[in-house]
């Protein structure tokens, strides 16, 4: 499978790579059997390319490429590489708590893990689909969404041992790069083109939402005053008050394309991008700071770390850097 360069990690850039034309029969064959394999344990695993991170009571994981996934303890100042049944790359992931969770990737691969991310089961694999998955959300722990290539949508509810397809609108089939639960349970999805989407009822029926922009989406953040980020290509960051009805620039002063961001608090937040590029909110959560960070490395997802420090997770592996007061 092609890959391009490790600078390139945005969600768009991951899927391009899973929608590389198909290989002869006899290739195929061999990729099937390779992704039979397990992830091999590298020393240099915690820098190599990574392109999701969760956090759920206390547990760190973080996936990307090769099948990797890392697992940390102490707030990211550690990681530990676990066993993966998987070499595919891994592109979204997501903990139910402490010991529960899912990641997916390309192939249409979903691995689960029951031990707080030390192991991970593959339970679905199709690459005959050739539908890269890029994130996924479980709202318990049997009920579940996968969002990807092509408007594809699966959907489990026996804790992804099986899953089934859904249409997420009509015929379109544009690619779902994220998928955002809000606190009041409203799920929204993050899709290229200009689209958005929002479901009131679990993901089993979604409305379009208006548009400010018909760039790609690339994340969402419901924040806890109710209101909304959505971001995308060339710097474009907007915020509504309304569900995602009506959108409100945010001037960022960057063209770099905006991939993640997260709630820090106190009404602030952040939002990560290319070139290293990182988007301090205020306090009002209405006008942002532009850094961007001397080793401009692509910052393709955020935690937090320990008191104070940010954990950027892209290019590279993870990095640290302090949040500013």
């Amino acid at each position: 499978m092609t890959r391009c360069p490790a600078w390139l990690g945005v969600p768009a850039i991951a899927l391009t790579i899973g929608l590389a034309p198909a290989a002869p029969a006899a290739d195929q064959a061999a990729q099937a059997g390779a992704a039979r394999e397990s992830a091999v344990k590298a020393p240099l695993a915690p820098s190599s390319l990574l392109l999701d991170v969760a956090a759920r009571d206390g547990v760190l994981v973080a996936v990307g490429e090769r099948g990797h996934v890392l697992v940390s303890g102490d707030q990211g100042q550690s990681w530990r590489q676990a066993d993966v049944a998987t070499r595919a790359l891994l592109t979204g992931v997501f903990m139910y708590d402490a010991r529960l969770g899912w990641a997916v990737g390309h192939d249409e691969v979903v691995v689960r893990t029951r031990d707080g991310g030390r192991t991970w089961e593959r339970v679905h694999y199709a690459p005959e689909h050739e539908k890269p998955l890029l994130d996924v959300w479980f709202a318990d722990a049997r009920t579940g969404l996968a969002v990807g290539a092509y408007g594809g949508l699966l959907a489990t509810s026996d804790g992804g041992d099986t899953w089934t397809s859904r249409a997420v609108h009509g015929e379109d089939d544009v690619h779902l790069n994220q998928i955002a639960a809000a606190a009041d349970g409203t799920l929204f999805l993050a899709a290229e083109a200009g689209h958005l989407y929002r479901s009131d009822d679990r993901g089993a029926t979604w409305q379009p939402l208006p548009s400010p922009y018909d760039g790609s989406f690339f994340g969402l953040l419901p924040l806890p005053d109710g209101s909304l980020l959505a971001f995308g290509l060339r710097g474009h960051l907007y915020r509504s008050t309304d569900r995602g009805h009506s959108w409100a620039p945010i001037e960022t002063g960057t063209d770099a394309t905006l991939t993640s961001a997260l709630d820090l608090g106190s009404g602030r937040f952040v939002v990560g991008g290319m070139g290293g590029t990182l988007l301090w909110s205020d306090a009002a959560g209405t006008a942002v700071r532009t850094q961007e960070l001397p080793d401009r490395k692509a910052i393709v997802a955020l935690a937090a770390g320990a008191p104070g420090t940010l954990l950027l997770v892209g290019e590279g592996g993870v990095r640290h850097v302090e949040i500013p007061r």
